[in-house]
């Protein structure tokens, strides 16, 4: 099975994340499928970044996202 979800980058008190598509056998930082996007929360408005073309793409294969991806995928 295949998730649509975040991989935390950066430092410490410092979050980055990566938007990536990934087994949900993998580790949350660990291997991944594919970066479709990023999130940066601590920029002021936060910015958001996702490749719309690819997660629709992912979707029609059969991949989920998972509960915060679809709130930014949203935004």
């Amino acid at each position: 099975m295949v998730k649509i979800r975040l991989k935390r980058m950066g430092k410490k008190r410092a979050p980055f994340y990566r938007v990536v598509v990934a087994d949900v056998r993998a580790p949350r930082d660990g291997k991944f499928i594919e970066a479709i996007g990023f999130y940066d929360p601590t920029r002021n408005p936060a910015k958001i970044e996702i490749n719309k073309e690819r997660v629709e793409y992912w979707v029609n294969n059969g991949a989920q996202l998972t509960d915060t991806v679809k709130v930014l995928f949203k935004k």
